[in-house]
């Protein structure tokens, strides 16, 4: 594929995006492939040195904000009449509602998960806070010569650190995996506002 054909169909591509972003990233990869070519490479070469143009398209369809593509994508293609405002504005305790309610659902369940993911890892700071304590406690025991009870003391202290760091490495794989469902769901609620042959 050549300098041209890369830029149209990157070009045609991206045509769901705003006219300032699909320049800005047409512009940045014209002049990395005009720098290629300038370093000795064909034109072919530098094309395909930028790699998979799904993969440039997924990128860049990423790194853009999800409420720019969603403004994009609802700009009204022709101007309201008079009857269809008036039905919007009578219909807006309903419809409005039931946004709100949605959306309140929604961000107490995301609220919710990472309240559970902060309760988990306090959890484990607890109990490593409590190992702190009763290794303390255990030696303290020692020097009043109780060997039993320094024992169970130190005991309980190996169990509470161990118990605590399975808790908390827990915790963080917790983390990983509702950062991992936010990231898809934008992915997919961008994808519901871009055309099937815009991104692969």
């Amino acid at each position: 594929m050549n300098q041209c054909d890369f830029i149209c169909e990157l070009n045609s591509r991206l045509s769901g995006l705003p006219e300032e972003d699909i320049n800005k990233s047409v512009d940045y990869y014209s002049e990395l492939i005009d720098d290629y070519i300038e370093d000795g490479k064909s034109e072919e070469e530098a094309v395909a040195a930028l790699g998979s143009i799904d993969d440039i398209v997924n990128q860049i369809y990423s790194d853009i904000p999800l409420s720019k593509i969603v403004k994009a994508k609802v700009k009204p293609s022709r101007t309201l009449k008079v009857l269809e405002i008036i039905l919007i504005v009578l219909g807006s305790p309903v419809w409005l509602s039931i946004l709100i309610a949605v959306f309140a659902v929604v961000f107490s369940i995301y609220v919710s998960l990472w309240c559970v993911v902060i309760s988990v890892f306090a959890v484990g700071i607890s109990l490593f806070v409590s190992s702190v304590a009763l290794f303390l406690a255990s030696i303290y025991v020692l020097f009043v010569k109780d060997v039993l009870r320094f024992v169970a003391l130190l005991g309980a202290a190996f169990m509470c650190a161990g118990l605590g760091l399975l808790i908390i490495i827990g915790a963080k794989y917790l983390a990983k995996a509702i950062l991992l469902l936010t990231k898809c769901t934008v992915k997919g609620i961008k994808k519901m506002f871009i055309k099937k042959g815009e991104l692969k």
